[in-house]
Formats: C-alpha cells, sequence, structure tokens
C-alpha cells in the first residue's frame, strides 16, 4: 500500500530528523493545517479524525517522548486562506512536523499552484529542522482533487505527500470497496474513512521508520518559486490589528466577543445591518481578498467592493448562501496581481432586507504581494 500511497518519495531526511528526536526522549510536536478532514467533519468524535489517528501513532512508536497535537483544521478552506493563517494557527506553535491538506478544497487551476506554493514555501523556509507531509484527499464519487497541481510543488520542493486516490479510487473502481462504507456524502470520510485515511499515511510513516538507518540525499538548494508567489507574504487583517490600515467607517461595528477556537471563525470582524453603511482601508500589496459570512438564513444583506473606486470591476458579497451545511466562511478575491502599490479598498452595504435574519459580517481583509 505504501508504494501506491507515495505520489512523491521527495527527501525524507527532514523527517528522519523529527523521528530521531523522538527516540531520543525529547518533546515532538505533529501539527496538521487543511480543510475539513482534517478538522474531522463527519467523524463521530475528535479521537476518531485521521489527524489524531495518525498522533497516536507517534506516541506509540516514540513511547520516550511527550508527543503533542495541534490540528488547525478548519472547515470550506483552501491554501490561499492557509498562506495567511498559517503562522497563527500552526507555525506559531512550533510544530516539528506538519500535515497539509487542501487537496479537495483547492481547485486544480494556476491561481491554486501559486496559493499552494506560498504556502509550502512559508512553512519549509519558517524553520530549516521542520518536517512537512503533504495529503492529497479526494473525491470519493468521481476522484476529484487538486492532486496533479499540488504534485508540481511537492516534486519541486522535495516533499513527500501521500495520495488517497492512488489507493482509494482503484479499490472503488474494482468494487472491491462501496464508498458507502466509508462516507456519508462521498466527500468526508466518516469513522472508518478517516481509519483508512490514516493508515494510508501511517503506512508512509513506518516505510520512513523502516529504512531511517539508511542514507538519504542531503536536501537540494531551496529552489526559487516556479509561480508568481504573491501568496507566501499573504498578511491577515482583523479588528484586532487593521488599526493603521482603516481609512474611514461609517455603519460598521467591531465585533470584540472573544474567540476562543480557530473554528469559531466569525469573530474579530465587523458587523453592519444599514444600507449605505461603509468601511474603508488603505492595503499595500498586489492581490487583495475579502472574507465574509455567506449564511443559510435568509434574507441576507449584499455588499458591494471597489477597489481603488473602480466600479467597473466592483465585487458584489452576496451574504445568502445557498447550500444547507451551515453558514459558509467565503474568500473572495477582489484584485490578484494587480500594481503592487498602495489600494483603497470599499466595501458598502448595498442591499438590505426588512427581514435579514444577520448583519453582513465583514471578517477580514488579506493582503499579499508586498
Amino acid at each position: 500500500m505504501n508504494e501506491k500511497a507515495q505520489s512523491n518519495r521527495g527527501n525524507r531526511s527532514r523527517i528522519i530528523n523529527v523521528y530521531k528526536k523522538a527516540l531520543a526522549g525529547e518533546t515532538v510536536t505533529v501539527g496538521f493545517l487543511g480543510g475539513s478532514i482534517t478538522q474531522g467533519c463527519a467523524a463521530t468524535s475528535y479521537d476518531k479524525c485521521y489527524a489524531y489517528k495518525v498522533f497516536e501513532w507517534f506516541k506509540r512508536s516514540f513511547p520516550l517522548s511527550d508527543v503533542k497535537y495541534v490540528n488547525a483544521g478548519i472547515g470550506a478552506t483552501d491554501s490561499q486562506f492557509g498562506c495567511a493563517r498559517v503562522e497563527e494557527d500552526l507555525l506559531s506553535k512550533k510544530p516539528d512536523i506538519c500535515f497539509v491538506e487542501f487537496s479537495v478544497n483547492d481547485e486544480a487551476t494556476e491561481h491554486f499552484h501559486e496559493t499552494y506554493e506560498g504556502l509550502i514555501r512559508k512553512i519549509l523556509s519558517s524553520d530549516p529542522g521542520r518536517a512537512l507531509m503533504l495529503i492529497h484527499n479526494v473525491r470519493y464519487d468521481d476522484g476529484g482533487s487538486a492532486q496533479l497541481i499540488h504534485s508540481k510543488v511537492a516534486r519541486r520542493y522535495q516533499v513527500p505527500s501521500v495520495s488517497m486516490r492512488d489507493v482509494i479510487i482503484p479499490e472503488l473502481e474494482s468494487g472491491r470497496l462501496d464508498n458507502k462504507t466509508i462516507t456519508g456524502d462521498n466527500l468526508h470520510p466518516n469513522d472508518a474513512g478517516h481509519e483508512m485515511v490514516s493508515r494510508i499515511i501511517i503506512s508512509v510513516l513506518e516505510d520512513i521508520k523502516e529504512h531511517m538507518n539508511e542514507a538519504e540525499p542531503a536536501e537540494k538548494e531551496f529552489p526559487a518559486p516556479e509561480t508568481e508567489n504573491s501568496y507566501e507574504t499573504s498578511v491577515r487583517y482583523r479588528n484586532d490589528n487593521s488599526g493603521g490600515i482603516i481609512a474611514g467607517v461609517s455603519g460598521f461595528t467591531e465585533d470584540n466577543l472573544p474567540q476562543d477556537v480557530i473554528t469559531d471563525i466569525f469573530r474579530k470582524g465587523w458587523t453592519a445591518t444599514e444600507k449605505g453603511s461603509y468601511i474603508m482601508f488603505k492595503v499595500k500589496g498586489s492581490c487583495i481578498g475579502v472574507q465574509y459570512r455567506r449564511t443559510i438564513k435568509k434574507p441576507a444583506p449584499v455588499a458591494t467592493l471597489t477597489v481603488d473606486g473602480d466600479k467597473i470591476s466592483a465585487v458584489e458579497l452576496n451574504a445568502e448562501f445557498d447550500e444547507d451545511w451551515g453558514d459558509k466562511l467565503c474568500l473572495c478575491t477582489a484584485l490578484e496581481h494587480g500594481e503592487n502599490k498602495e489600494h483603497t479598498v470599499r466595501i458598502e452595504l448595498t442591499q438590505t432586507h426588512e427581514g435579514d435574519v444577520l448583519p453582513f459580517y465583514l471578517v477580514s481583509i488579506i493582503v499579499s504581494g508586498n
């Protein structure tokens, strides 16, 4: 299984060094960054999630080490948001090894090639000893995944990566495995599915451990980026760090309720209910994203975003969400590869309804490329 699972063998030296540290009885922190599968959606409890099961393997395999666990999974998020939050949500916890999982949330486009590369560069350059493994999950009905795009990044940076598609899809296609036994919606693994995902990852981790005393080539020099790589420098602004960039505000108020966990996603932002309310930011960079709440509770307000007063390219931020699984933290790209200079971003509430259930919620502004 581990041969099929290894979509890229990569350079194993960083992972081997983590094993050696754990075998010596030193503390090791295992961290995970990803979307809803990493968060553990559809698992019946947190300890049934694949991430926790991989953490348990580290504890079993290295009993002398105090192994710590960090799960930075947030549902319905992608590598573009990952670039902006990886420092606060994961790297600040000083993980020795990181597992990154975004292959069913990213699309197989050049945009996500660039955001994924930025994220991988950010993790690898954060600490020369920090190990990284990439997890390529898959849709169980059509085999959908951004694995091909993500694998280009894995090969360029010699990062070991594990493919669910290469192991699971052939079993489904042959009829040896029924997708109903591992998923309820063809996307999120159930308990049995999380167990399967964890075993596939662990098969690779065990293979590395079995051969850890064999000579491993030295890492190659850190390569230049293959894409424009605007997103490696992403900065996320919320109401607790945006004082220097707010250029004007009317009708938008700060949400100062505490954010106890990272999955409490609608915190530290701004709300507005009255048509004509606006908030303006002055930010420097070449790419600008905005995060806002889309809600299943209808009707909901609509806002309009303009960059540098360009109404022709204005972006509509419709807070109504047509899915039924819950409110979504939506990330909209308002500017990509624009001029690297100071830009004025204006968000104005342009449509409200008498029966609006919730206010418009602006979560953050993400600026990249400076």
